[in-house]
Protein backbone atom coordinates (compact mmCIF):
# COMPACT_ATOMS: atom_id res chain seq x y z
CA UNK A 1 0.00 0.00 0.00
CA UNK A 2 1.24 3.30 -0.55
CA UNK A 3 1.47 6.19 2.19
CA UNK A 4 -0.01 8.95 1.69
CA UNK A 5 0.39 11.58 4.73
CA UNK A 6 -2.37 14.92 4.66
CA UNK A 7 -1.41 18.20 7.04
CA UNK A 8 -3.60 20.89 7.01
CA UNK A 9 -2.19 23.89 8.72
CA UNK A 10 -3.39 27.78 8.42
CA UNK A 11 -0.10 29.92 8.37
CA UNK A 12 3.47 29.26 7.10
CA UNK A 13 5.91 27.91 9.68
CA UNK A 14 2.98 26.28 11.66
CA UNK A 15 3.91 23.05 10.23
CA UNK A 16 7.57 23.39 10.64
CA UNK A 17 7.13 23.85 14.13
CA UNK A 18 4.63 21.25 15.37
CA UNK A 19 5.70 18.61 12.66
CA UNK A 20 8.83 19.28 11.21
CA UNK A 21 10.70 16.11 11.97
CA UNK A 22 7.39 14.30 11.46
CA UNK A 23 7.18 15.21 7.52
CA UNK A 24 10.87 14.88 7.24
CA UNK A 25 10.63 11.35 8.75
CA UNK A 26 7.95 10.34 6.39
CA UNK A 27 9.22 11.75 3.09
CA UNK A 28 12.77 9.94 4.26
CA UNK A 29 10.88 6.56 4.08
CA UNK A 30 9.19 7.43 0.77
CA UNK A 31 5.52 8.73 2.07
CA UNK A 32 4.04 10.59 -0.13
CA UNK A 33 3.71 13.75 2.59
CA UNK A 34 1.28 16.40 0.86
CA UNK A 35 0.85 20.35 2.96
CA UNK A 36 -2.15 22.24 2.88
CA UNK A 37 -1.95 25.67 3.84
CA UNK A 38 -4.86 28.02 4.27
CA UNK A 39 -3.16 31.34 4.40
CA UNK A 40 0.49 33.36 3.81
CA UNK A 41 0.14 34.98 6.90
CA UNK A 42 -0.15 38.22 5.76
CA UNK A 43 -0.89 39.41 9.54
CA UNK A 44 1.80 38.27 11.11
CA UNK A 45 4.37 40.22 13.62
CA UNK A 46 7.71 40.54 11.50
CA UNK A 47 10.67 40.10 13.50
CA UNK A 48 13.27 41.04 11.10
CA UNK A 49 13.66 45.09 11.82
CA UNK A 50 14.97 45.49 7.72
CA UNK A 51 11.73 43.81 7.00
CA UNK A 52 9.37 45.79 9.05
CA UNK A 53 7.31 47.15 5.67
CA UNK A 54 6.48 44.24 4.79
CA UNK A 55 3.79 44.36 7.54
CA UNK A 56 0.00 44.62 7.24
CA UNK A 57 0.02 48.05 8.53
CA UNK A 58 2.51 49.59 5.89
CA UNK A 59 2.87 47.93 2.35
CA UNK A 60 0.95 44.79 3.23
CA UNK A 61 3.21 42.27 1.35
CA UNK A 62 4.15 40.04 4.18
CA UNK A 63 2.17 37.40 2.42
CA UNK A 64 4.19 36.52 -0.42
CA UNK A 65 7.67 37.01 1.51
CA UNK A 66 6.08 34.42 3.50
CA UNK A 67 5.59 32.27 0.37
CA UNK A 68 9.73 32.22 -0.15
CA UNK A 69 9.82 31.24 3.44
CA UNK A 70 7.70 28.91 3.21
CA UNK A 71 9.09 27.50 -0.36
CA UNK A 72 12.85 27.63 1.74
CA UNK A 73 11.82 25.10 4.41
CA UNK A 74 9.90 22.69 2.04
CA UNK A 75 13.65 22.47 0.64
CA UNK A 76 14.82 21.42 4.38
CA UNK A 77 11.93 18.78 4.83
CA UNK A 78 12.64 17.30 1.98
CA UNK A 79 8.50 18.09 1.21
CA UNK A 80 7.48 18.48 -2.85
CA UNK A 81 4.04 18.69 -2.56
CA UNK A 82 2.85 21.43 -0.96
CA UNK A 83 0.05 24.03 -1.40
CA UNK A 84 -2.26 26.68 -0.52
CA UNK A 85 -5.89 26.48 -0.10
CA UNK A 86 -7.85 27.81 -3.15
CA UNK A 87 -4.16 29.02 -4.59
CA UNK A 88 -2.05 32.03 -3.48
CA UNK A 89 -4.44 34.35 -1.81
CA UNK A 90 -7.43 33.11 -1.59
CA UNK A 91 -8.14 33.31 2.20
CA UNK A 92 -6.59 35.62 4.06
CA UNK A 93 -4.96 35.43 7.56
CA UNK A 94 -7.04 36.62 10.40
CA UNK A 95 -4.45 38.03 12.97
CA UNK A 96 -5.80 37.76 16.12
CA UNK A 97 -5.02 39.70 19.60
CA UNK A 98 -4.48 38.08 22.84
CA UNK A 99 -7.31 37.53 25.42
CA UNK A 100 -6.86 38.42 29.12
CA UNK A 101 -6.94 35.13 29.94
CA UNK A 102 -3.82 34.28 27.84
CA UNK A 103 -5.02 32.44 25.14
CA UNK A 104 -5.63 34.07 21.34
CA UNK A 105 -8.97 35.26 19.72
CA UNK A 106 -10.41 36.96 16.97
CA UNK A 107 -9.44 40.84 17.10
CA UNK A 108 -12.54 43.77 17.01
CA UNK A 109 -12.09 43.83 13.40
CA UNK A 110 -11.85 41.15 11.26
CA UNK A 111 -11.79 41.46 7.23
CA UNK A 112 -14.28 39.82 4.77
CA UNK A 113 -12.08 38.11 2.93
CA UNK A 114 -10.05 36.59 6.19
CA UNK A 115 -10.11 32.92 6.66
CA UNK A 116 -11.93 33.45 9.76
CA UNK A 117 -15.44 34.23 7.56
CA UNK A 118 -15.19 32.12 5.05
CA UNK A 119 -17.84 30.09 4.21
CA UNK A 120 -17.16 26.49 6.10
CA UNK A 121 -18.56 24.48 2.94
CA UNK A 122 -16.48 26.28 0.48
CA UNK A 123 -13.70 25.90 1.80
CA UNK A 124 -14.08 22.07 2.72
CA UNK A 125 -14.75 21.63 -1.08
CA UNK A 126 -10.91 23.06 -1.61
CA UNK A 127 -9.96 20.39 0.54
CA UNK A 128 -12.23 17.83 -0.85
CA UNK A 129 -11.11 17.58 -4.04
CA UNK A 130 -7.30 17.56 -2.65
CA UNK A 131 -8.07 14.64 -0.06
CA UNK A 132 -9.86 12.85 -2.73
CA UNK A 133 -6.86 13.11 -5.43
CA UNK A 134 -3.80 12.27 -2.70
CA UNK A 135 -6.04 9.97 -0.89
CA UNK A 136 -4.60 10.16 2.32
CA UNK A 137 -4.48 7.59 4.51
CA UNK A 138 -3.55 9.42 7.81
CA UNK A 139 -4.47 13.63 8.33
CA UNK A 140 -3.40 15.91 10.59
CA UNK A 141 -4.72 19.39 11.74
CA UNK A 142 -5.19 21.03 15.31
CA UNK A 143 -7.45 20.35 18.16
CA UNK A 144 -11.04 22.27 17.90
CA UNK A 145 -9.16 25.17 20.05
CA UNK A 146 -6.43 25.54 17.17
CA UNK A 147 -4.19 24.90 20.11
CA UNK A 148 -4.09 28.53 21.53
CA UNK A 149 -7.14 30.07 20.47
CA UNK A 150 -6.08 31.79 16.86
CA UNK A 151 -9.28 32.00 15.14
CA UNK A 152 -7.42 30.47 11.59
CA UNK A 153 -5.91 27.39 13.68
CA UNK A 154 -9.64 26.63 14.54
CA UNK A 155 -10.96 27.44 10.93
CA UNK A 156 -8.24 25.39 9.79
CA UNK A 157 -9.59 22.47 12.12
CA UNK A 158 -13.20 22.81 11.04
CA UNK A 159 -12.39 22.90 7.62
CA UNK A 160 -10.07 20.04 8.09
CA UNK A 161 -12.52 17.85 9.71
CA UNK A 162 -15.47 18.82 7.69
CA UNK A 163 -13.55 18.10 4.20
CA UNK A 164 -12.64 14.61 5.70
CA UNK A 165 -16.10 13.66 6.65
CA UNK A 166 -17.45 14.91 3.02
CA UNK A 167 -14.96 13.89 1.04
CA UNK A 168 -16.09 10.13 2.05
CA UNK A 169 -19.74 10.35 1.06
CA UNK A 170 -20.15 8.33 -2.11
CA UNK A 171 -22.75 10.61 -3.37
CA UNK A 172 -21.08 14.10 -2.61
CA UNK A 173 -20.13 16.58 -5.26
CA UNK A 174 -19.20 13.84 -7.86
CA UNK A 175 -17.22 16.03 -9.86
CA UNK A 176 -14.53 16.65 -6.80
CA UNK A 177 -13.25 13.17 -7.52
CA UNK A 178 -14.64 9.48 -6.39
CA UNK A 179 -14.96 9.24 -2.59
CA UNK A 180 -11.86 8.47 -0.37
CA UNK A 181 -12.27 7.61 3.36
CA UNK A 182 -9.25 9.06 5.84
CA UNK A 183 -8.71 6.02 7.71
CA UNK A 184 -7.03 7.82 10.32
CA UNK A 185 -6.97 11.76 12.04
CA UNK A 186 -4.73 13.31 14.23
CA UNK A 187 -4.77 16.23 15.97
CA UNK A 188 -1.19 18.23 17.23
CA UNK A 189 -0.51 17.90 20.77
CA UNK A 190 2.24 18.77 23.08
CA UNK A 191 3.42 16.62 26.20
CA UNK A 192 2.86 17.86 29.52
CA UNK A 193 5.79 16.05 30.65
CA UNK A 194 7.77 16.94 28.24
CA UNK A 195 7.04 20.28 28.55
CA UNK A 196 7.41 20.88 32.05
CA UNK A 197 10.91 18.98 31.90
CA UNK A 198 12.00 21.16 29.11
CA UNK A 199 10.82 24.09 31.24
CA UNK A 200 12.44 23.00 34.55
CA UNK A 201 16.04 23.10 32.55
CA UNK A 202 15.27 26.40 31.65
CA UNK A 203 14.54 27.86 34.77
CA UNK A 204 17.38 25.69 36.47
CA UNK A 205 20.39 27.30 33.38
CA UNK A 206 18.63 30.86 34.37
CA UNK A 207 16.50 31.33 31.54
CA UNK A 208 13.55 33.06 33.16
CA UNK A 209 12.28 35.20 29.34
CA UNK A 210 11.47 32.48 27.11
CA UNK A 211 8.14 30.87 28.10
CA UNK A 212 7.34 33.90 30.61
CA UNK A 213 5.06 33.56 33.44
CA UNK A 214 5.14 29.25 32.88
CA UNK A 215 6.04 27.63 36.23
CA UNK A 216 7.47 24.03 35.37
CA UNK A 217 5.08 23.36 38.39
CA UNK A 218 2.03 25.25 38.06
CA UNK A 219 -0.69 25.44 35.51
CA UNK A 220 -0.16 24.92 31.65
CA UNK A 221 -1.77 27.05 28.91
CA UNK A 222 -4.17 24.99 26.35
CA UNK A 223 -1.73 24.04 23.41
CA UNK A 224 -0.14 21.87 26.47
CA UNK A 225 -1.82 18.44 26.25
CA UNK A 226 -1.79 16.35 29.24
CA UNK A 227 0.28 13.05 28.65
CA UNK A 228 -3.01 10.61 29.25
CA UNK A 229 -4.66 12.24 26.31
CA UNK A 230 -1.84 11.48 24.06
CA UNK A 231 -2.02 8.56 21.44
CA UNK A 232 1.13 8.97 19.24
CA UNK A 233 4.81 10.22 19.14
CA UNK A 234 6.76 10.29 15.84
CA UNK A 235 10.26 10.04 17.24
CA UNK A 236 12.53 11.75 14.38
CA UNK A 237 15.41 12.96 16.40
CA UNK A 238 17.76 12.14 13.32
CA UNK A 239 15.47 14.89 11.63
CA UNK A 240 15.74 17.72 14.21
CA UNK A 241 18.15 19.34 12.34
CA UNK A 242 16.30 18.97 9.50
CA UNK A 243 13.23 20.78 11.76
CA UNK A 244 15.14 23.47 13.00
CA UNK A 245 16.49 24.55 9.48
CA UNK A 246 13.12 25.11 8.26
CA UNK A 247 12.14 26.81 11.56
CA UNK A 248 15.32 29.01 11.02
CA UNK A 249 13.83 29.57 7.03
CA UNK A 250 11.22 31.44 8.68
CA UNK A 251 13.02 34.48 10.12
CA UNK A 252 10.25 37.04 9.88
CA UNK A 253 8.12 34.62 12.42
CA UNK A 254 10.51 32.80 14.43
CA UNK A 255 13.71 33.84 16.46
CA UNK A 256 16.19 31.25 16.73
CA UNK A 257 18.97 33.08 18.44
CA UNK A 258 17.48 33.50 21.71
CA UNK A 259 18.58 31.71 24.56
CA UNK A 260 15.43 29.67 24.35
CA UNK A 261 16.83 28.26 21.45
CA UNK A 262 20.54 28.15 22.40
CA UNK A 263 19.61 25.97 25.42
CA UNK A 264 17.14 23.63 23.43
CA UNK A 265 20.13 22.95 21.22
CA UNK A 266 22.42 21.72 23.92
CA UNK A 267 20.07 19.70 25.66
CA UNK A 268 19.85 17.75 21.99
CA UNK A 269 17.46 16.57 19.56
CA UNK A 270 14.98 14.94 22.38
CA UNK A 271 13.20 18.17 22.09
CA UNK A 272 12.50 19.14 18.52
CA UNK A 273 12.55 15.75 17.44
CA UNK A 274 9.75 14.05 19.19
CA UNK A 275 6.44 15.02 18.05
CA UNK A 276 2.86 14.21 19.75
CA UNK A 277 -0.34 13.55 18.26
CA UNK A 278 -4.01 12.62 19.72
CA UNK A 279 -5.81 10.45 17.15
CA UNK A 280 -8.71 11.71 16.60
CA UNK A 281 -10.09 9.53 14.49
CA UNK A 282 -9.48 5.79 13.73
CA UNK A 283 -8.38 2.44 15.48
CA UNK A 284 -5.32 2.55 17.39
CA UNK A 285 -2.03 0.49 16.37
CA UNK A 286 0.29 -1.29 18.36
CA UNK A 287 2.00 0.96 21.27
CA UNK A 288 5.57 1.28 22.74
CA UNK A 289 5.65 0.61 26.84
CA UNK A 290 3.94 4.16 26.93
CA UNK A 291 1.40 3.32 25.70
CA UNK A 292 1.69 5.26 22.36
CA UNK A 293 1.96 4.31 18.63
CA UNK A 294 5.21 5.15 17.17
CA UNK A 295 3.94 5.73 13.60
CA UNK A 296 1.09 7.29 12.86
CA UNK A 297 0.27 4.66 9.66
CA UNK A 298 0.10 1.54 12.63
CA UNK A 299 -2.54 -1.02 12.35
CA UNK A 300 -3.25 -0.17 8.75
Amino acid sequence: MDQSLLLVHAHPDDESINNGATMAKYVARGTRVTLVTCTLGEEGEVLVPELAHLAADREDALGPHRKTELDAAMKELGVTDYRLLGGEGHFRDTGMAWHEEGHAVAGEVVRDDTFWRADLTEAANLLVEIIREVRPQVLVTYDQFGGYGHPDHIQAHRVAMYAAALAAVPSYRLDLGDAWDVAKIYWVGMSEGRMRASLRRLREAGDTTSFEGMDPDGPLPPFVTPDHLLSAVVEGEEFADAKLRAMRSYPTQIEVDGPFFALSNNLGNEIWGSEFYRLAKGKPGPTNDAGLETDLFAGL
